[in-house]
């Protein structure tokens, strides 16, 4: 026997697709609130050299950024450093940067073009100034380096600043009491392992690995840094008034400490960008720094440092109001 099945009507399929047809509606509403896109667009983030830690940062970001606002494409562009980095924000050449503390003020001081433009969206980690020589070498302070051969990087770059800083606050003029060298962190390593450079100094996050490398086939120090540099940094006010004295912990260099700590200077670093930036993009980016903070630590050890309740404080500019607009939706 045939069993017989009511005969659907047209009517009755039409109604049956649009119920189905809401339901399917609701479900994305409710997975992809309707209305809601992320921010789109393109945007320039200026880095820092290949073998830094600003460019590993940048990358690492931008993988969170895509997975975050995949409307967004976000080219990233090398550079000198932190005074580069100003620069071509504040130009507006590039969006969004990281730049260290000093820097920053350093440009806004010398009124320079876009200065009254720059905001902070968020303090991100500290910097540490390393100064490194062979372990042979008799030089034990600063101010040994009187009349020998240092690497203090590129004219942009923020460790050219802090280099010329530091050397001024020991008492040396950076133009004549020593023979300055240009190199950045990509090449100051292969100079000092042949002997053609007598030191180098470098600022950047704990660890970075061009040091870490060269301490792992060359025998290498780290010099030192004294409160008393720090004191006269301190008296000599300015952009030097972002320096504070710190500790390397035994652990950065392994090889190149021996177990022991390191008396140095760190400075924060921020990320920066210019008031007429998107505002809905600005929250959106810096929440994504936020977030990422894990993932990203977990190749760049400094941005484990990145905390919600310091991340708002980006002295010397004050917040982008996106970033602004962050902050207050999160606030307990």
């Amino acid at each position: 026997m045939v069993q017989a099945f009511p005969r659907i009507g047209r009517r009755s399929a039409l109604l049956g697709s649009a119920a189905a047809f809401v339901v399917f509606a609701l479900l994305l509403w409710w997975l992809l609130p309707l209305g809601e896109k992320s921010p789109g667009g393109r945007i320039t983030f200026s880095t820092g050299t290949v073998t830094g830690v600003y460019q590993t940062y940048g990358d690492l970001l931008q993988e969170a950024a895509a997975k975050d606002m995949p409307r967004l494409d976000m080219r990233l562009w090398t550079s000198d450093g932190s005074q580069q980095n100003v620069q071509r924000v504040a130009t507006g050449k590039a969006d969004f940067t990281i730049a260290a503390a000093d820097a920053v003020q350093t440009y806004i001081a010398e009124d320079k073009p876009g200065a009254d433009t720059l905001r902070g969206c968020a303090r991100l980690y500290d910097d540490y100034v390393h100064l490194v020589v062979p372990r042979s070498s008799p030089v034990q302070s600063v101010a040994d380096l009187k009349g020998r051969r240092v690497a203090v990087g590129p004219a942009g770059s923020g460790v050219r600043l802090i280099a010329d800083n530091v050397l001024k606050a020991a008492g040396l003029n950076p133009h004549k009491d020593i023979e300055p060298l240009p190199d950045g962190i990509s090449t100051m390593p292969g100079l000092l392992e042949h002997h053609e450079i007598d030191a180098f100094f470098w600022s950047g996050g704990l660890p970075t690995s061009a040091v870490s490398k060269l301490s792992e086939r060359f025998d290498i120090r780290l010099v030192p840094i004294g409160t008393d540099i720090a004191e006269e940094l301190q008296e000599q006010g300015g952009a030097s008034l972002y320096y504070r004295p710190a500790v390397m912990p035994a652990t950065a260099y392994t090889e190149a400490q021996q177990g022991a700590t390191v008396q140095t200077l760190a400075v924060a670093n921020l990320l920066i960008t210019r008031a007429d930036m998107d505002t809905d993009l600005t929250e959106e980016l810096t929440r994504t720094v936020i977030d990422s903070r894990d993932g990203i630590g977990h190749k760049v050890h400094a941005a484990q440092f990145v905390d919600l309740r310091t991340a708002l404080y980006t002295d010397p500019v004050e917040l982008h109001e996106g970033a602004s607009r962050y902050y207050r939706s999160v606030k307990p």
